[in-house]
């Protein structure tokens, strides 16, 4: 989903590259035993070499740092849930509708995610006068995201949450998970056992630029603060 066609092809030229050496100091007569270690050698190397841009290549897919005010918010799809059904999130069909507000949070059925997602709730019919669109993400399953999207405490209903059960999504906003705690487990009980998404919202204008970054973190706010601050954006637009 978020490879280019530039990464695609460096990683073939490398591989066919590499292939090609190997063919050929095979179809050559082997001489001696020398040589023939030589080329035990050389395909121990080139494995290295070709392992080597695959990952360079990949980590393209992730930014270097948090993307901020200014920047080219990366379009993404994603499995998300509404009310407990399920259905393919696409933030460029989102923008083009208006702003997006999009909350990136640790997990579903926990202290700050559980208020958070209580306060968008609560809020909603503001975002949708302000012509904005809410979507969560998590490194939740969609399974748990079905049973929180419905839950009345929480979204209620009333807005999407997409799962970002792999990291990639939020690797291409510059965001770092941080790994599952062995034993953790949510409000009802039940284990966690994903990693977790550090709790920041982006602010994307209809245009796909980023408004506004905010960050728990870096910005010290609590996850009530990502609404308000949300809210009090998207109104000004």
């Amino acid at each position: 989903m978020f490879y280019c066609p530039r990464q695609r092809s460096k990683i073939l030229m490398t591989g066919n590259l590499i292939a090609q050496t190997i063919v050929d100091l095979i179809k050559t007569p082997l001489s001696n035993q020398k040589q023939l270690i030589m080329i035990k050698n050389y395909y121990c190397l080139s494995f290295l070499i070709l392992s080597f841009s695959l990952l360079t290549a990949l980590s393209g897919f992730a930014q270097s740092k948090m993307l901020s005010k200014g920047d080219a918010a990366p379009v993404f799809t994603a499995q998300a849930s509404l009310a407990g059904s399920e259905f393919n999130f696409s933030l460029k069909k989102s923008l083009a509708k208006g702003p997006v507000v999009v909350y990136f949070y640790p997990s579903a059925y926990t202290g700050g995610c559980d208020a958070e997602a209580h306060a968008f709730a609560e809020m909603k019919d503001k975002f949708t006068a302000a012509g904005a669109t809410i979507i969560g993400v998590s490194g939740d399953d969609i399974q748990r995201l079905n049973t929180f999207s419905a839950d009345p405490n929480y979204c209620a209903g009333k807005f999407a949450v997409a799962s970002d059960a792999d990291g990639k999504i939020a690797a291409t906003y510059g965001l770092v998970i941080n790994p599952p705690k062995l034993g953790m487990k949510d409000v009802r009980g039940m284990e966690v056992n994903h990693g977790f998404i550090p709790r920041t919202t982006y602010v994307i204008g209809k245009d796909g630029k980023i408004i506004a970054a905010f960050s728990s973190e870096t910005d010290h706010i609590s996850p009530t603060d990502h609404v308000e601050k949300s809210l009090a954006i998207v109104k000004s637009l």
